[in-house]
Parts: structure tokens; C-alpha cells; sequence
């Protein structure tokens, strides 16, 4: 797996302060894409157990809220950031945002991806619509995504919308 970008603090994806990873690669393509240059797969640097180390050191920190790990498509990782996720847990109980071009319905049909969807807590799901932006939408670019509470979703076998 590669990475664009590690952000300590961020305070644009998700709730609070929080450490940001931004992996690349994405067969997407949605048009005027926000970060186009992320869709390569050999963009970035290769992840490797020093930028582990780095999310836990980050994680730590009291003022950090959770993690949030965008692309690039994630889901198109998962089975790296399934590794990346189940270790980041055994050292810290923050939450886990990720942001993904496929909805909910698409991700519990493919095994490695819904192995990494059980392990988070929040999913913002669907391509970026151009035709359907709008600035004034928490969390997303786009009306037609959604801010999905995976536990309870999962729980309940329906979507179930994230309250703050």
C-alpha cells in the first residue's frame, strides 16, 4: 500500500481533532475529483511499519479524536488497512472514519472489503457527484453520499445515518 499524505491534526474529516491518512490508488475517476493526483497506485510512499508507529504516537495524544483514513479509495486497500486498522485498535480506542467511492450496499458484498468495514465506526460512502455537490454537507462533497454509524448498521442489518 502506498500514502500521500499523514495528517496530525485535522480538523475537515470527521468530528473533532484528528490524525488523517491519505492512501493512494482509485479506479474511480469520478469527475473534478478533489484529489485526483491520489488515484494512482504508485503515487506516495510505501506504508511501512514507521508510519504504523507514527498513527499510534499520534492517536495517543489526548487531544487527537480518532482516525480518519482517506484516499485515493481505501477500499481498494483493504486488505493493507485491515492490517493498519486491527493494530492501530490494539493501542488505541478512537474511532475510525473512512471514506470510500463505493456505497455501504457494494462494500458487505465483497469479503475483503467488508472485513475492513467491521472494523471501523464510520463510513462516508458513494462517488463524488459533481452534479450533486453542495458546499453546505458535513463530512462529504455530495448529496448522494452518507454518513454511515457502521456498528449499528451492522447490527441492525440496515443503514443506520451517524448522529453527532
Amino acid at each position: 500500500m502506498k500514502y500521500a499524505q499523514i495528517r496530525k491534526y485535522d480538523v475537515a474529516n470527521g468530528l473533532g481533532v484528528r490524525t488523517s491518512i491519505f492512501v493512494t490508488g482509485c479506479t474511480h475517476n469520478c469527475f473534478n475529483c478533489f484529489n485526483k493526483e491520489y488515484q494512482d497506485f504508485d503515487f506516495g510512499k510505501p506504508w511501512t511499519k514507521k508510519e504504523t508507529q507514527t498513527i499510534i504516537e499520534y492517536l495517543n495524544n489526548d487531544h487527537i479524536s480518532g482516525l480518519s483514513i482517506l484516499g485515493g479509495e481505501p477500499m481498494q486497500n483493504a486488505n493493507d488497512l485491515t492490517s493498519l486498522v486491527k493494530e492501530v485498535k490494539q493501542h488505541s480506542n478512537k474511532d475510525i472514519w473512512l471514506w470510500s467511492g463505493y456505497t455501504y450496499e457494494e462494500v458487505i458484498k465483497h469479503e475483503d472489503r467488508r472485513k475492513l468495514l467491521e472494523e471501523i465506526d464510520v463510513l462516508v460512502d458513494g462517488r463524488f457527484i459533481e452534479s450533486k455537490k453542495d458546499l453546505t454537507l458535513k463530512f462529504r462533497g455530495s448529496s448522494n453520499q452518507r454518513v454511515i454509524d457502521v456498528k449499528k448498521s451492522l447490527s441492525s442489518g440496515m443503514i443506520v445515518i451517524f448522529e453527532e
